[in-house]
């Protein structure tokens, strides 16, 4: 028996997130679906990072096991011709059997896209949230300065999220404008339920003018998640890449 690490990509957008879910289809379930059909066996992955519905990736990481003679590098040829068009395994390897996407220790950079313009585009509706109103993008990197460093993110978590640690770290959070497209790119050792999504709201409440930069440190300060802004929506996020310490 051996353990095999996949790097998958793909656009949430036709799908109800990562995790196995009983109102519709989900990348797990199509993941375990083409595996098991390629493989001969009943194969259950495990995944890294759950993914909300309608949110994207580049670089989530899956494990399976399966005692296949198909050389590890060779599976995501192999998968890629079972696979939908919009979920590719970007790399296939070994690992060993004691390795876990969740509990080994990790890096995690999300991105979350934002269309700032007066006219939304069709092309982009998908993967970018459209903001019709200006953003003061410098209000908003001042606002972001509060967040970097190891803090009690209780206030920016999903009221639902069933951790007893809310503290993380984040080690960058960097926004960025390019042309009529705004970029926020967040990198950390973890994130709790509607982490990002919510820090996103919440710098957009700054970008529009309706919470000083200095209110974030306040929010973060209160531990409550009525003190921040509104979840953002999840197709303007991906998940970019997870790397792994040594």
């Amino acid at each position: 028996m051996k353990r095999f690490k996949l790097t998958v990509a793909y656009d949430g957008a036709n799908y109800c997130g990562w995790q196995i879910q009983p109102n519709g289809i989900t990348i797990e379930e199509v993941l375990n679906k083409k595996l098991s059909g390629l493989l001969g066996d009943d194969i259950r992955v495990i995944g890294a990072s759950r993914t909300d519905s309608g949110v994207h990736a580049l670089g989530n990481v899956a494990v399976f096991d399966s005692d296949t003679t198909i050389p590890p590098e060779r599976l995501a040829y192999a998968l890629n011709r079972q696979l939908p068009k919009d979920i590719v395994v970007v790399k296939s390897e070994e690992v060993p059997m004691n390795w876990h996407p969740r509990y080994c220790n990790s890096v995690k950079t999300y991105e979350y896209h934002i269309l700032n313009s007066k006219i939304p585009d069709p092309t982009r509706r998908l993967t970018r949230y459209f903001v019709s109103y200006k953003l003061e993008l410098d209000k908003m990197k001042e606002a972001a300065a509060c967040l970097v460093g190891e803090h009690d993110f209780a206030s920016f978590c999903n009221v639902r999220t069933n951790v007893e640690d809310t503290v993380r770290t984040i080690y960058r959070l960097d926004i960025e404008e390019s042309g009529d497209e705004v970029t926020i790119r967040i990198i950390g050792n973890g994130f709790l339920y509607n982490m990002v999504r919510i820090i996103v709201g919440t710098l957009l409440r700054v970008g529009r003018g309706f919470y000083t930069p200095d209110r974030v440190k306040n929010i973060l300060e209160a531990r409550d998640r009525q003190a921040a802004g509104v979840t953002a929506p999840p197709h303007g996020l991906v998940l970019v890449r997870i790397d792994y310490k040594s």
